[in-house]
């Protein structure tokens, strides 16, 4: 049992279940409706197995640093749960499973961007920027991003304006979600020689990004609700979770210009992101099967 829970964990299962929550609306989105529930198990299990194998070689790849700081030295890999040879082989079979139940059991152009999406994690974002540059979480955001237009493509075949939309609104939320959390562990990115904002750039500078992106990701957010045909549900859903995420930003930015960093904020900002995206995706949904109904 152990053995499988280490295994579990290289997929980081928590990070899979954030992608799945914005694939199922995008595709109440794109379907007008429920989709068949085959499809949606299918799209589902592909875009698992494509993210699980992703995230699997970015643990294999990031072994060292993970050992070196507090929040990831109990990975799998650091703890020696899994050896490294066993985890790279878990990764490709993972990969292989992911592209042959979404070429087979949904479309080509699905799978091919499941496949596009882990080369862009693993080979642009682990391998190249991230230990290189500090817009890497900037720039990496891509891969997070791609789990709407696999739900999309898997409903209608094609992609459109409104799932390269809701890729932009994932693309912009992901670095203020991901510098609010490396404001909390600024010294482990700093230990293990990562450019993340926190370390690289000052508080100031830091939050202020973080509050820069969370007005353009609001703005994106409210452009969905005409783009995509949704009602006043979706918009006024989408008005006020935009209103409460920023104004947690602004907190956070405004503490900072007195040099107050300000942990608690940036945590309660990281923990509301997830609810932030969660809801303004199953918003979208509920939207479109009310007017359905």
């Amino acid at each position: 049992m152990a053995t499988v829970k280490a295994y579990v964990a290289l997929t980081k299962p928590r990070i899979i279940e954030l992608l799945l929550v914005s694939t199922v609306p995008t595709m109440v989105v794109a379907r007008n409706g429920w989709p068949s529930l085959r499809l949606l198990i299918l799209t589902l299990v592909g875009g698992t197995l494509a993210a699980g194998g992703a995230n699997t070689f970015n643990m294999y790849l990031d072994r060292d640093i993970d050992a070196i700081m507090e929040r990831t030295k109990n990975r799998p890999l650091v703890t020696g749960a899994v050896s490294p040879t066993e985890a790279l082989i878990f990764g490709v079979c993972l990969e292989i499973a992911a592209f042959l139940v979404l070429g087979i059991g949904v479309n080509l152009i699905s799978a091919w961007l499941g496949l596009a999406a882990t080369a862009f994690y693993v080979v642009i974002y682990t391998m190249w920027l991230k230990r290189r540059s500090k817009q890497n979480i900037v720039i990496g955001g891509a891969a997070g991003a791609v789990p709407v237009l696999i739900g999309w493509t898997a409903i209608t075949g094609h992609l459109a304006w409104t799932p390269v939309l809701l890729f932009a609104i994932i693309f912009i939320w992901t670095p203020p979600h991901f510098w609010a959390l490396a404001v909390r562990y600024r010294d482990d990115y700093e230990a293990a020689n990562v450019p993340m904002m926190p370390v690289v750039a000052s508080l100031k500078r830091t939050t202020t990004e973080i509050l820069v992106y969370s007005v353009i990701m609001w703005a994106l957010s409210m452009l969905v609700g005409p783009v995509a045909s949704l009602s006043w549900v979706y918009g006024i859903s989408a008005l006020i979770l935009g209103a409460w995420f920023n104004w947690g930003a602004f907190q956070l930015w405004r503490k900072a210009q007195v040099d107050q960093a300000d942990v608690a904020g940036a945590m309660k900002l990281f923990h509301f992101s997830i609810t932030y995206l969660t809801v303004l995706f199953v918003m979208m949904a509920v939207d479109v099967l009310i007017r359905h109904h």
